[in-house]
């Protein structure tokens, strides 16, 4: 989807009860201004639509790379409900954008399907930082507030 003119921070909920659920946040410590940023919106999208803040626990991981493993952790647990992957990976002047990118969506679909529980893909892919700050808080919104927004819808099936 394009967000060039778009705030993707805009939802509608289903009428969910999230009081009782648990949620994961894994946070890739790399590109830490962006991803702090879409982790406060993510937390701050589960507490406005009733979680609990004891329900939402925050694990780190030192990159993107690391989400799949650490959100594998987090998803084997039977306490916990969704799993929230957050991080940020900028286009730099090699390859190793593509390779990481890859891995990773490909890395939280997989752990998503073994563990049949939602495991959602938080991580932006921009080309510039400006781009990745345009989405963590800034002019489209925050894509942490989105990824939170789409924890909760899958809990409703």
């Amino acid at each position: 989807m394009s967000s060039a003119n778009k705030n993707l921070s805009d939802h509608q909920f289903g009428s969910v009860n999230i009081a009782d659920k648990r949620f994961a946040i894994v946070v890739s410590e790399w590109n830490e201004e962006v991803t702090e940023a879409l982790y406060h919106g993510a937390v701050e999208t589960l507490l406005s639509q009733g979680a609990k803040k004891e329900n939402i626990i925050r694990k780190n991981v030192p990159g993107s790379f690391e989400l799949s493993l650490g959100g594998q952790w987090m998803a084997s647990r039977n306490d916990i409900d969704a799993v929230i992957c957050i991080g940020c990976v900028i286009q730099g002047e090699t390859k190793h954008f593509d390779f990481i990118c890859d891995a990773v969506a490909k890395g939280i679909t997989d752990v998503s399907l073994k563990y049949n529980k939602p495991v959602i893909f938080g991580v932006l892919t921009p080309n510039t930082q400006q781009q990745a700050l345009d989405r963590a808080g800034g002019k489209h919104g925050n894509k942490g507030d989105e990824a939170a927004a789409t924890a909760i819808k899958m809990l409703q099936f």
